[in-house]
């Protein structure tokens, strides 16, 4: 057992991460662009990072090569986990980069070198040690119940690469940093809330940053996450990384203006199970009226999909209860042009998917969740699009100002962005580091004198 005094020396040491990799450009993969070089060297020596780059600047390509680099390092394999829907892309965005990867069902389907599997599927590679992990779009972790979390968490604790990609996480939803850090290792979800955050009184489920925290917070985030909304943030001056125009269309197929009154969660879904007949005829009117364009048709019910499906005659439906292989095929198809009309769920197709193809789309319903809906428009507003994109929000004047809300939200966000942005700008230009656990050092400055009873005790054992 040890003494007191190695307690304390114990509690005080800085664990320090100290799997890296450290690579010139040279070494990396000529296909990258400068700054997703950059941005690859300094997750790979790191060790452990997270990759907040928005939609359109390449995270796949990033990340196919710092898993590649890794499997080189150290003779082992590297497994990318993803949604259904982006594993198939990726594994072409592999022979695209030179990089093989090797699409797997269970563990017997391991190959040397990079590996991918989907979120549902993880628990058939229980107990294959890996030495590198990519959670790929990994904000949808927070979609997952609180036991597939822990799991995904736990599954990996002794990985000794791993990285997280997504784009910048939702607004205010600092939370969802603290699943991230906590996937790294870097710290618990618990550390951190008791660190930078105070509870908010009454709200059980709200926390938020303790105002003197506030620029330690952001400080810390930047050490171990590069967050990027474009090349420019980080002094790179690369054309093709405009966005074009986006233009929000409020349909309301009541005729009235919206309520402004707060509504229940309640109220609102009523109100949009009252007028789902006419919602969906109004967004299969607009998709039947432009029959030239494709058309990405997104709702949030299984009846507005079963509806809308039925009311465009060339529509592609993709459900949830599809089989795994039926959605890929369909999203693939739609990928490639060859379906005129694409109808699914946010929380199917929202991520990872890439349709600059696309410059039309419609939300038949919305929910509460505005990382849903900004993701589902970056699937076509994202860079490398070249029309502007329309997006109409289909409503009824009893759900309230959607369409405000929706704007305040985007405030909150682009707020968040360019806070964590200013921290993490400067951080591919400094020398790089190793990823640390942040601790407060416990350096004790008074002799600690023990009660009379417990010298009382020690002299009689």
């Amino acid at each position: 057992m040890e003494n007191y005094s190695d307690f304390v020396v114990h509690k005080s040491e800085r664990a320090v991460h100290t799997d890296s990799i450290v690579l010139t450009v040279d070494d990396l993969n000529d296909k990258l662009y400068d700054f997703q070089k950059d941005i690859v060297r300094w997750a790979l020596a790191k060790g452990r990072a997270a990759i907040f780059a928005d939609c359109g600047l390449g995270k796949t390509a990033m990340q196919l090569e710092w898993a590649h680099r890794v499997c080189v390092h150290t003779g082992g394999n590297a497994l990318i986990v993803a949604p259904l829907t982006v594993s198939p892309q990726t594994v072409g965005e592999g022979l695209k980069f030179g990089v093989p990867v090797t699409l797997c069902e269970t563990a017997d389907d391991i190959q040397p070198g990079v590996n991918i599997a989907n979120y549902e599927k993880l628990d058939k590679f229980a107990g294959v040690h890996f030495s590198a992990v990519v959670l790929d779009e990994s904000s949808i972790l927070k979609s997952f119940t609180g036991k597939v979390r822990n799991q995904i968490i736990d599954f990996f604790s002794d990985t000794p690469f791993r990285l997280a990609c997504t784009a910048t996480p939702a607004p205010n939803d600092f939370m969802e940093l603290g699943n991230h850090a906590e996937f790294l290792g870097i710290m618990s979800y618990s550390e951190m809330l008791s660190m930078f955050f105070v509870h908010d009184g009454g709200q059980t489920s709200k926390w938020r940053l303790k105002g003197h925290a506030e620029d330690v917070f952001w400080q810390w985030l930047g050490s171990w996450a590069v967050v990027m909304n474009s090349p420019a943030d980080l002094g790179y001056d690369l054309p093709g990384y405009d966005l074009p125009p986006l233009r929000v269309h409020e349909v309301i197929v009541d005729g009235d203006a919206p309520i402004t009154e707060s509504m229940t969660l309640t109220q609102r879904r009523e109100a949009r199970r009252a007028t789902l007949a006419e919602r969906c005829q109004a967004a299969a009117d607009l998709v039947n009226g432009d029959p030239g364009e494709q058309w990405l048709v997104w709702c949030d019910l299984n009846s507005e999909s079963e509806a809308l499906a039925h009311g465009i005659p060339d529509a592609v439906e993709v459900k949830g209860s599809d089989k795994a292989s039926l959605k890929s095929s369909r999203l693939l198809s739609f990928s490639m042009g060859f379906s005129r009309a694409l109808v699914t769920k946010p929380s199917i197709a929202g991520f990872g998917m890439n349709w600059q193809n696309c410059h039309k789309m419609i939300f038949v319903g919305l929910s509460d969740s505005y990382e849903q809906y900004y993701q589902a428009v970056r699937r076509c507003w994202r860079f490398g699009q070249s029309e502007p994109v329309d997006v109409y929000i289909v409503i009824s004047a009893r759900e309230g100002a959607v369409k405000a809300n929706i704007e305040r939200k985007q405030a909150d966000c682009d707020k968040m962005r360019a806070a964590m942005g200013e921290q993490t700008r400067e951080i591919v230009k400094k020398q790089l580091q190793s990823t640390c656990r942040l601790t407060t050092p416990y350096e004790p400055q008074t002799t600690m004198t023990l009660p009379a009873w417990e010298e009382f005790r020690h002299e009689c054992a």
